[in-house]
């Protein structure tokens, strides 16, 4: 027995109309007609007397409108409970976050959080560096691009790109670079991940694909600190924008060469097994969607 065919019960003996009903639960008269059928068949009983325009409660379904009711009223009460568990979080949770992101966005959006549920404690590893989820004890881990491991639960935070910026003071300092090839004469700050020096810059630009090897005399193995280059005239830097923003609005940096387009930088939440999904793990997920998305959009 469907208690969504209860509910539809309910409704329609108070509203002496099945398509009144249905309306109330978006679904179409049809189906709702259906599912009466359904629960008068189980019930081996008709609940209502059915005329041209109006629908009345047989002595059947007289007797049975305050069962109905009652047990309805406490499934809800009990889901509100567990609902209410779900909010009242507790015991460590583990997360893995990149330095740039860490630092400056999720630190302010981690107090928060933790002052809403102050019985939930945070381990927090800030670092680039790939996370081993089994050694490092990690229970989630905020990454840039979904993982090619297909054994990992990935939840998809937000949608973004990279973008190529610079500081005002970089750009009257050395000029502002007009085509992707400009950036030859230019110093690029670079970022080193697992020995490997992002280097090759890559652009679209009206369907052509292109790369571009770029050169500097800075490179690092913590995106923050080439964030802070950025910030303060080094170079120009290829980032994220979600990890760009509050200063690209503050006009700390300017975004550059706008007219190509660069590769994506979506932010996922990551697990290593639907096991580690707890109510924790999906709080925490609808937060960041929440704050990222409220942080791009303004």
């Amino acid at each position: 027995m469907k208690l969504s065919d209860l509910d539809l019960f309910i409704r329609t003996a108070d509203n002496g109309n099945i398509t009144s009903a249905a309306r109330e639960l978006d679904i179409s008269p049809a189906a709702a007609s259906a599912a009466i059928k359904r629960l008068e068949l189980q019930l081996g009983c008709s609940l209502f007397i059915r005329s041209t325009r109006k629908l009345r409660l047989t002595s059947a379904g007289e007797r049975y409108l305050p069962h109905c009711r009652r047990a309805l009223a406490e499934l809800m009460d009990a889901q509100q409970a567990l609902e209410q568990d779900k909010t009242q979080l507790s015991g460590v949770l583990n997360i893995s976050v990149s330095s740039d992101f860490g630092r400056n966005l999720l630190l302010p959006w981690l107090d928060e959080f933790m002052a809403q549920h102050p019985q939930l404690s945070i381990s927090l590893n800030a670092s680039d560096s790939l996370s081993d989820f089994y050694h490092d004890r990690v229970d989630v881990a905020l990454r840039y691009g979904k993982p090619d491991d297909s054994s990992l639960v990935a939840f998809p935070i937000c949608e973004t790109e990279r973008i190529i910026c610079a500081s005002p003071l970089y750009i009257e300092r050395h000029g502002r670079p007009e085509r992707p090839e400009d950036l030859a004469d230019h110093n690029c700050l670079l970022y080193l991940l697992g020995n490997r020096t992002y280097d090759l810059w890559s652009f679209t630009h009206n369907q052509a694909a292109m790369k571009i090897r770029v050169q500097g005399n800075r490179i690092c193995n913590d995106a923050d600190l080439v964030h802070r280059w950025a910030v303060s005239g080094q170079g120009i830097a290829l980032k994220s924008r979600l990890d760009m923003t509050l200063d690209l609005r503050a006009g700390k940096v300017i975004e550059l060469l706008s007219g190509y387009a660069t590769e994506p930088a979506n932010l996922w939440l990551i697990c290593p097994n639907r096991n580690q999904i707890t109510p924790a793990v999906l709080m925490f997920r609808d937060m960041l969607r929440q704050r990222c998305k409220a942080l791009l959009e303004n």
